[in-house]
């Protein structure tokens, strides 16, 4: 009988001999040699450069596959693991944006860290990762879904207490086209492009990680605002139905607009009876571009997401105040006219509603002054008076359009009312040290 020499056993496992074979693969399918620059890359996530993700999920997809050969025989109502199986021998093919070890090298990312002064606590994998739109790289894990979706909760929550605080009379309707004019895909893309941030011709690994990376005919499958889709969201805008404020306080997102079904909404437009044509662009080249301002929407609010991603990244970071005195610098330093929001279709009944409600006399209109009267353009200027208290004034052409006019300032002046610039706000009582909470002054609602 041989004996079995156990020093090369365990030779084997201490040492490796110089120039040894790596071991084959136990796939059943041969090995095809590929080009290097298909080769698999390393990706990892951008918050943390040295973790291995990939090594991580192939561990995991092993450890899988051999407790279910041990424990129980295969079958076919077994749960697939959490992660799909990543082999080194079957790579997946060049990465669809740059590599987080690419944005080191980066000279446009370094210029856009630098002009929006960021901390040195914000690693600019992080902002290549915001510069990642979901249509360009659908993964999770390197896109700015996750980092938009916290942005815009942010952004929401700061402009949405400065607004109540500080007009606590508005409308509910006037306090969603604020929060648009603030925080909304318009207003948000000059931001974005006034930080001067360039977009790529087409995403791609070999693309510079300080543009913006996005792709218009791809579709989207995250989503980075919050509300909940309605049943009937389609047929709304089509057949214009009536929404109450307290149904869009609670289904709708943040600006009070319904959420739809995309699939449902396209199907309903191509089934009904009134179509829209474009008579400003061919047949031929609608076809081959597409709908125009369904694109420049898109490209808005592609724009708007990476500024939200902005934000969600410097308040993983760096904390909520660093987040907040940046959402205060960048979004709530612009200046909105809110007298342009209103507009009225029966001012007089609402006043005359507000002066009942808060137990006034009833509105009086009395005209002021006047000239011109038997010429062309004549001048009338009323006064609409409560007691002896004038509400509003309001000079026209003609008495009904100025006595409208009287009431639709004195309107205004009761809406806008606010208690100062430095009023306080919830997010102060959150900094240490902070001044006890004095509660502000909140209406009792709306008038109509």
């Amino acid at each position: 009988m041989k004996g079995l020499r156990l020093e090369k056993w365990s030779g084997q496992l201490l040492s490796v001999r110089p120039g040894a074979a790596a071991p084959r693969c136990l796939s059943p399918h041969p090995r095809v040699s590929r080009p290097r620059h298909l080769a698999p890359s390393r990706r990892c996530q951008s918050t943390v450069a040295e973790r291995d993700v990939e090594a991580e999920i192939r561990r995991g997809a092993q450890s899988y596959g051999a407790t279910t050969s041990l424990e129980q025989p295969p079958s076919s109502t077994a749960e697939p693991p959490q992660w799909p199986s990543i082999s080194t021998e079957d790579p997946l093919g060049p990465p669809p944006s740059p590599l987080p070890r690419d944005a080191l090298r980066s000279a446009k990312l370094a210029a856009l860290h630098a002009r929006l002064s960021l901390s040195d606590k914000i690693p600019v994998q992080t902002l290549a990762r915001t510069l990642v739109d979901a249509s360009a790289d659908p993964a999770p894990l390197f896109n700015n879904a996750n980092l938009a979706f916290l942005g815009q909760t942010l952004i929401s929550y700061h402009t949405s207490e400065l607004l109540m605080c500080r007009y606590p009379r508005l409308p509910m309707q006037i306090l969603h086209s604020s929060m648009k004019a603030y925080g909304g895909d318009k207003t948000l893309s000059h931001i974005a492009r006034s930080w001067g941030v360039e977009s790529a011709a087409a995403p791609g690994m070999e693309v510079d990680p300080g543009l913006l990376q996005f792709s218009l005919d791809k579709e989207r499958a995250f989503n980075t605002t919050w509300g909940f889709v309605r049943p009937e969201a389609a047929y709304i805008e089509k057949y214009k139905w009536r929404r109450g404020i307290s149904s869009r306080v609670v289904l709708d997102n943040d600006f009070g607009e319904a959420l739809a079904d995309p699939d449902k909404a396209a199907k309903l437009q191509e089934g009904g009876d009134e179509v829209d044509l474009d008579l400003d662009l061919p047949v031929e080249r609608k076809l081959t571009l597409g709908d125009p301002d369904e694109k420049i929407s898109k490209s808005q609010n592609i724009h708007a997401t990476f500024v939200r991603a902005v934000v969600g990244a410097i308040y993983t970071h760096c904390g909520r105040e660093a987040a907040r005195s940046f959402v205060k610098a960048h979004v709530l330093s612009r200046q909105l006219d809110l007298q342009k929001l209103f507009s009225f279709k029966l001012p007089t009944r609402e006043l005359a509603r507000l002066c009942a409600r808060e137990e006034f006399e009833p509105p009086v209109a009395r005209l002021l002054s006047e000239t011109g009267r038997l010429s062309r353009t004549p001048v009338y200027v009323v006064g609409i008076f409560s007691g002896n208290d004038k509400l509003g004034e309001g000079s026209a052409a003609s008495l009904d359009h100025a006595r409208a006019k009287a009431a639709m300032n004195a309107l205004k002046a009761w809406y806008l009312y606010s208690p100062g610039e430095d009023v306080p706000v919830p997010s102060d009582m959150l900094v240490e040290g902070a001044k006890p909470w004095q509660p502000v002054y909140v209406d009792i609602g709306e008038i109509i």
